[in-house]
């Protein structure tokens, strides 16, 4: 097992099947940095265009289609002591009628505190200068090239990952994605300080990282859908449109997973699921919506002891 440290000269705005930047194997480490969702880096300078450019791919030895890569984020370390959001809130999740109301959306600069753990805002109106919030980073934008030797925009996210803007999916977490082409070639970028649900205002407080990854490779594990495994949850993440469909796809492999853990078949599983099953709204801005099917690991394990009773 390596620990590699990757300098990137060059970055990507579409996930896909291009030449890797750097070979690893099941078991290693990286330590790398990303631009922000503009481009910029811990150097204050833009280095690519806006669009969540990607740092990667970085190809992975042995993955094959049908496997699965497990990426454990290790470590989300900022590099410089800003970022930036926009606001008001996105017409898309507000009603229409009071669109007509609506200030002009405009971008604003946060400070970034990692010693006190806070993000707060630059220049804050007098009634809110006293408003912070925890700094709790978190990878919008990651995943491994798509099927059929596809490019998909950094805007937006499908069964292979990609800007899926979910806020769990910071250090700790261990996401395993479906590989669809040798080697994986996992990208990775578009880091926020800090993030609601869904994403709402358009952006979470964008800035650039340095981020240690690990990996591990599953053989034929057989995933439709990204999974993920944090402290306390398990839960599956699903991209589509309109809000239904990536609900439906992330029950769906949820409901599949159960099945496999506990040994017992959809209408056993469906009884957990109905009754504990919990879903978050990761991301309501991009082109494809993503919702998060999740079960508190304390259920699972209640139910793999009564399972191993019968």
């Amino acid at each position: 097992m390596a620990r590699h440290h990757f300098v990137p000269t060059s970055y990507s705005n579409v996930i896909g099947t291009l030449p890797p930047v750097l070979e690893i194997a099941s078991g290693d480490s990286v330590v790398t940095t990303t631009l922000d969702a503009a481009g910029f880096g811990g150097d204050g300078k833009q280095h690519a265009p806006r669009g969540n450019p990607m740092t990667g791919p970085f190809f992975v030895t042995g993955a094959e289609p049908g496997d699965a890569l497990h990426v454990t984020i290790e470590r989300m370390t900022t590099n410089r002591e800003t970022g930036w959001t926009y606001s008001p809130l996105a017409p898309g999740v507000l009603d229409p009628a009071i669109l007509g109301e609506m200030q002009k959306r405009e971008r604003y600069e946060w400070a970034i505190d990692a010693k006190a753990g806070t993000v707060k805002l630059l220049e804050p109106s007098a009634r809110i200068k006293d408003w912070s919030f925890p700094l709790a980073p978190m990878l919008g934008c990651f995943g491994v090239a798509p099927e059929r030797k596809q490019a998909i925009s950094t805007a937006t996210s499908g069964a292979h990952g990609g800007n899926m803007d979910y806020r769990l999916f910071g250090p700790g977490a261990t996401i395993a994605f479906p590989v669809f082409e040798p080697g994986a070639l996992f990208f990775l970028g578009d880091g926020h300080a800090c993030q609601g649900d869904g994403e709402i205002a358009g952006t979470g407080v964008e800035t650039s990282f340095e981020v240690e990854f690990s990996v591990k490779l599953v053989k034929q594990a057989g995933l439709r859908w990204p999974r993920c495994e944090t402290a306390t949850d398990l839960l599956v993440i699903a991209a589509g449109r309109p809000l239904d469909q990536p609900l439906q796809f992330a029950t769906t492999e949820m409901l599949r997973w159960v099945g496999e853990a506990l040994g017992v078949d959809v209408v056993e599983a469906s009884h957990l699921l109905g009754q504990a099953v919990r879903y978050d709204i990761a991301n309501v801005f991009n082109p494809a919506y993503c919702v998060a099917a999740r079960l508190e690991k304390t259920e699972l394990t209640k139910a793999m002891s009564i399972v191993g009773k019968a």
